[in-house]
């Protein structure tokens, strides 16, 4: 379901749009219809009351929590089932974030990620975006949502676009609150501009090598390193939110003192933030994280040389939580046990 179908569904059962407001509003904070000061038979049409039922049971079946993964940081990696049984996973971060997904499976085949191992099967739809912050907002608040899981959100940018908007309006999220991740595809700069709720930037960077960024993200827009950052920081400016741009540090790939002038060359005086994440073992890949001291080494380094560089850890790397693992292992448990039987 998308939501404009959800709402053409709550106008055709008599909401108004105080009504259907209403209705989104308890909905994407995961509270009661029932809720509130104002209850619904005081104020809806009986047409909705009477639909209120079956718009209830619709919307309650578009996603559950299949397996959760609690992390030792306080991170928890959610497993969804959609309804039509295809999984995508959503993680709670500390502090009031969460991490959602856009796509079952990905189409861009980062080496990196195992998310794309198998190619994009199916976009996930705008209500079932949302419906993955209502399954979090269920276990605990949620105050600020990035579109940094499963899928590139620019591949599904109808559906990604249309859930910010409701996120950022009857879900009562801020903007910047709301973090639009990237490869850097030209169409997302332009629809972000034209956007009335205009979330913050994450570009995945990764590298200021074009030859590489090439090979470790084969099927991203073929742009240069520069053409991205200068497409970034124009939206950047517009917004007034920085970027934040994502670099998963892979040993012996990115992480040369190369690199290290690259980035200073690249983003210096730039609107915006390094985030650096050591890499996420991922099986079945020839990759490896860096030591922990290179990785400090590299972001002090940074920092001294005037770029604003952030060392993040992956939320849940205690429970291998890296994105796509958990549904790639809920797959091959369920065919360990069809051929068990």
């Amino acid at each position: 379901m998308q939501i404009h179908e959800l709402r053409q569904r709550l106008q055709d059962d008599g909401a108004g749009p105080l009504h259907e407001h209403r209705i989104l509003r308890m909905w994407s904070h995961a509270r009661p219809q029932d809720s509130g000061r104002r209850r619904p038979h005081t104020f809806f049409p009986s047409s909705l009351l009477a639909a209120m039922p079956r718009i209830e049971a619709e919307l309650a079946g578009l996603a559950r929590i299949d397996a959760v993964h609690p992390g030792a940081d306080g991170s928890e990696r959610l497993l969804v089932a959609l309804a039509d049984g295809q999984t995508v996973e959503s993680v709670l971060l500390p502090r009031g974030g969460l991490c959602v997904s856009s796509q079952v499976g990905c189409a861009v085949g980062c080496q990196f990620c195992m998310t794309g191992r198998d190619g994009l099967l199916r976009q996930v739809g705008s209500a079932e975006i949302v419906a993955q912050v209502v399954l979090a907002r269920q276990r605990r608040a949620v105050t600020k949502v990035v579109f940094m899981g499963m899928g590139e959100p620019a591949h599904n940018l109808d559906n990604v676009m249309e859930a910010i908007e409701l996120l950022g309006t009857a879900g009562n999220i801020g903007h910047k609150n709301l973090v639009f991740s990237t490869v850097g595809d030209p169409r997302a700069f332009e629809r972000l501009q034209r956007s009335t709720v205009k979330p913050a930037l994450a570009l995945s960077l990764h590298t200021t090598d074009a030859a590489l960024r090439r090979k470790l993200l084969p099927r991203a827009p073929n742009l240069s390193p520069e053409e991205l950052v200068d497409a970034s920081e124009g939206y950047a400016r517009a917004s007034g939110y920085p970027v934040q741009y994502q670099w998963t540090l892979l040993e012996g790939v990115n992480d040369s003192d190369e690199e290290i002038e690259g980035i200073v060359a690249l983003l210096g005086g730039k609107y915006g933030v390094l985030n650096m994440i050591p890499f996420n073992t991922v099986d079945g890949t020839a990759f490896s994280r860096p030591q922990r001291e290179r990785c400090e080494h590299i972001a002090r380094t940074l920092l001294q040389r005037g770029i604003l560089t952030k060392l993040r850890y992956s939320a849940g790397q205690d429970v291998d939580g890296g994105c796509g693992q958990l549904r790639a292992r809920a797959i091959e448990a369920r065919v360990v046990l069809h051929r068990g039987t």
